[in-house]
């Protein structure tokens, strides 16, 4: 007997999508995407896409680039515990995950191979399994992930890196990166322990990459995917803003901006 699709309702997960854009700019100074990610396959095969698990954000970071998967039906593993607290989840495309026990694994894996059976499907799995640091290493996936790529007859394993920083704003920054892809097909007879440890080693370098972007803080090497609000806020913007009004000059509401401005009052 085939394990039914999760229930999904695309109205209530659209809604969920407009709102995470929303409260992404509200929180978040910027979401840039990797101008060095690799390209999305251009292929009908479903998407494993797997990503390194570092704070409760991550949700609303995967729903907002979910809009890259537009064209596909999109479903994401989800602590249990989370489920049951919040059973409207489970109507988004959230499947419930136990990962304290081998019941929960198997679950895991029967839930997992019925959604990328079918083409243009895409799984959203925090592999993990846990909050981690991004300097964490090794990543410590969990096997369940590798059993699911070994059980796939066809699809392609996404790396994705995900980091939160702060460079010159009072709000973070959200860094993401996307890794090469692993083509289930490409290759055939890996055990689940040997995709697993693939896969890790996969996101492992894409988190490297996406790390020393970070440490370099440099806002060319990505694409702003959302923009949040700028600047200190308060009256200091307020009076900022009053400056340049005088002065006939356009505000930039940004703390590098108010700072290149102060060096140029001090050089008068």
């Amino acid at each position: 007997m085939s394990t039914p699709l999760p229930p999904r309702w695309l109205w209530l997960f659209r809604l969920f999508q407009r709102y995470s854009v929303r409260y992404v700019r509200r929180h978040f100074h910027a979401l840039r995407l990797s101008k060095a990610s690799h390209p999305l396959p251009d292929t009908g095969e479903p998407f494993l896409l797997v990503l390194n698990h570092t704070a409760w954000w991550d949700p609303m970071i995967c729903l907002v680039l979910s809009r890259a998967f537009a064209d596909r039906d999109q479903f994401a593993a989800i602590d249990a515990a989370a489920v049951k607290q919040y059973p409207f989840f489970t109507k988004l495309g959230f499947v419930g995950v136990d990962t304290t026990s081998l019941r929960g694994a198997a679950e895991f894996l029967r839930t997992g191979l019925a959604i990328l059976s079918g083409p243009r499907r895409v799984y959203w799995v925090t592999a993990q399994g846990r909050f981690a640091d991004v300097r964490e290493r090794p990543l410590g996936l969990r096997s369940g992930v590798g059993h699911l790529a070994a059980r796939l007859g066809r699809g392609v394993v996404l790396p994705l890196a995900v980091e939160y920083t702060f460079w010159a704003e009072r709000t973070p920054e959200a860094l993401v990166r996307f890794g090469e892809p692993l083509r289930v097909a490409d290759h055939p007879g890996l055990s689940g322990k040997e995709w697993t440890a693939r896969i890790e080693a996969a996101l492992t370098r894409t988190l490297d990459a996406l790390n020393a972007e970070t440490i370099n803080r440099d806002p060319g090497r990505f694409v702003e995917v959302v923009s949040g609000r700028a600047g200190v806020g308060g009256g200091d913007d307020r009076w900022r803003r009053l400056k340049a009004w005088v002065r006939g000059r356009r505000f930039d509401p940004s703390h590098e901006a108010g700072t290149a401005a102060a060096r140029a009052e001090e050089r008068r």
